[in-house]
């Protein structure tokens, strides 16, 4: 949702041809090699935590969420952007995915295969880049803020299904 409100913000400055390619582009690979990396380093920690993995998860997830949603209250870093370029792309790319890296510590706590998880993270984050783009061009930045804050409150109540369930 961090990459969606940040397409957003760059969907409405102006010139966008080729930005929703970029953008989930971009997000799409860092949304999907974070969390894998996460996970790689996860695994040689499973055994140590495994009886308390619930909590670990659910700290994590509570973490990455209480994180959007301050930041969906805070103003976004797109009003500071002047242009477009491939170095501010990948700057955003690995701010807006560098909390996916502990959320792949997550993969290893779940009985789901990670490398699939980590494939969907990154064709979806594509998906929602590009649509962001696209709704920033029509919408301007209203939704922007929105969208964190509601993946931040999604991200704290799947935790909080993860320690209940």
């Amino acid at each position: 949702m961090d990459a969606f409100a940040v397409s957003i913000g760059l969907g409405s400055k102006g010139d966008t041809r080729g930005l929703g390619l970029k953008a989930g582009l971009y997000f799409g690979t860092f949304q999907a090699l974070m969390p894998f990396i996460g996970y790689l380093g996860g695994e040689s920690v499973l055994g140590w935590v495994q009886a308390y993995s619930h909590w670990i998860a659910f700290g994590l997830l509570a973490l990455i969420g209480g994180k959007m949603l301050y930041e969906g209250l805070q103003e976004g870093i797109e009003e500071d952007i002047a242009a477009i370029t491939n170095k501010m792309m990948l700057t955003l790319a690995i701010a807006t995915s560098i909390d996916a890296m502990a959320a792949g510590f997550s993969l290893t706590l779940l009985d789901i295969n990670a490398y699939l998880a980590c494939l969907i993270i990154g064709v979806t984050t594509f998906a929602f880049s590009w649509a962001g783009v696209e709704i920033g061009k029509r919408s301007g930045t209203w939704l922007e803020n929105k969208a964190e804050i509601f993946g931040g409150v999604v991200l704290i109540l799947i935790g909080i299904k993860i320690l209940v369930f």
